[in-house]
């Protein structure tokens, strides 16, 4: 006789990926259930894209109100109102919140608010309750890393930042991958003093160079403080409340108000108990799964960030929708394919990318690569009179110029990204380019006209 269980599918974690599975699975007629012990939505929702993009957007518009006069605007800011902001970005959140709870709700999934624990390979304990199901999926994401310094309880995480109720006067962000750029250029274009430390000389070390040269000498050309091959060693709180920094160069900063830390992200796997079921985890401390997102318990599964790949949001949700169409739609080969993925960089300008650099492509293939790529000014900054670069490449192989590789960094990239990265993932070669009909005038025809 077959065993009963409580549930087809628990999901841990309600963040992407977890919603995504539960509700492809749920419209499938399975009976699922999702245990949270945050808030609904995770970190993309709460401290993550949807607050971030959010604040992105603010710091625009202060670049468009200094562009206005280039256009013949004569404007003056009259000043940036922090907490009325974020109010409004909270109570925006708050609406996705509650839409998920009654999407839950009419779709049949059980919430379960609280920290699950394994029992065994099909138990979950939550708030002394046991529920047991036929598959179980972890989505439980990361949380951010601060580093391991005297007075390091004084610093804030990007967690941190989105708690802020009051624009910080000066800031210091340790870090050089895509959070620490991306505060970065919010906290400096709304008017925060801003010194980034670097641990080398580069920020968005696995990008392209194009990218890397390119987005440091932005930073460097709006205000930013750049400490490069610079650690933070100790953090104090003086007596007048502010923050008193000391790195590695004897140089330091007095009267910071915050030193927010983005070095990364990582898992918190031990309240899972995970060895009662016997999951493995890497040395990396992350949970290894094979191309269908199986653990190596064969119907407990792995998705999102606690993977250690692609940690995306979109590549959460992908990976949950396909593992639930394999496992309750008859797919049986359904699978995220995790190369080509294509990404955005939501700095000061903004940055898109689809696969290899230039770099890795010459390491694996050599003379086969041939590169094509182009700078300028968008028409848009010649005439605000701020000159912003933007910059475009694309790395080809072989004879017939397959495009296997899209870097780009300037205003409007973020939008530009989508569609050439179908097109790359559709084999699209230099010349299916080259043979599409610009649209002219705008920077993304340069795209099709490089030479």
């Amino acid at each position: 006789m077959a065993h009963e269980y409580d549930n087809d599918l628990i999901t841990l974690g309600a963040g992407s990926g977890g919603l995504s599975i539960a509700e492809r699975a749920a419209s499938y007629g399975q009976r699922c259930a999702i245990v949270e012990r945050g808030d609904i939505g995770g970190t993309c929702v709460n401290v993550g894209c949807v607050p971030k993009k959010i604040m992105w957007f603010a710091a625009n518009l202060a670049h468009m109100i200094d562009d206005a006069a280039g256009y013949g605007y004569d404007l003056t800011s009259n000043g940036f109102d922090w907490s009325r902001l974020v109010e409004k970005r909270e109570r925006y959140i708050s609406g996705i919140n509650d839409w998920y709870h009654g999407y839950l709700k009419e779709l049949g999934i059980d919430e379960i608010e609280g920290e699950a624990s394994f029992v065994d390979a099909n138990t979950v304990v939550v708030n002394g309750k046991h529920y047991s199901a036929k598959h179980i999926a972890i989505a439980t994401g990361t949380h951010p890393r601060v580093a391991d310094i005297p007075g390091a309880e004084n610093a804030i995480t990007s967690d941190g930042f989105f708690a802020l109720d009051r624009q910080p006067a000066r800031v210091a962000i340790v870090g050089s991958g895509y959070i620490a750029v991306e505060l970065a250029g919010v906290l400096n274009s709304l008017g925060s003093h801003v010194t980034l430390f670097l641990r080398k000389h580069h920020v968005l070390g696995e990008f392209d160079s194009l990218i890397r040269t390119t987005l440091l000498e932005e930073l460097a050309k709006s205000g930013i403080e750049l400490r490069t091959n610079c650690q933070i060693t100790h953090i104090r709180r003086a007596a007048s409340g502010l923050l008193e920094v000391d790195d590695n160069h004897g140089v330091g900063l007095e009267e910071v108000d915050q030193v927010i830390y983005a070095i990364g992200r990582a898992t918190d796997l031990d309240t899972l108990k995970l060895e009662n079921a016997g999951v493995d985890i890497n040395q990396k401390n992350f949970i290894e799964t094979d191309v269908y997102q199986c653990t190596n318990q064969p119907h407990i599964f792995a998705l999102g960030d606690v993977t250690g790949r692609a940690a995306l949001t979109p590549v959460a949700i992908a990976a949950g929708r396909r593992l639930a169409d394999r496992l309750y739609n008859n797919q049986a080969e359904r699978h995220l394919d995790y190369e080509l993925i294509p990404t955005v960089v939501f700095s000061h300008p903004p940055i898109g990318t689809v696969g290899a650099t230039e770099e890795a492509a010459r390491e694996q293939y050599g003379d086969r690569i041939k590169v094509y790529q182009t700078r300028f000014t968008a028409m848009y900054n010649s005439i605000s009179g701020h000159d912003v670069p933007t910059a475009m490449k694309l790395v080809c192989l072989d004879e017939q110029e397959k495009v296997i590789g899209c870097h780009m960094i300037g205003p409007a990239v973020d939008e530009m990204l989508q569609g050439f990265a179908v097109a790359i993932r559709m084999g699209a070669c230099k010349q299916d380019f080259d043979d599409t009909v610009a649209i002219h005038p705008t920077s993304s025809e340069e795209l099709v006209t490089m030479r």
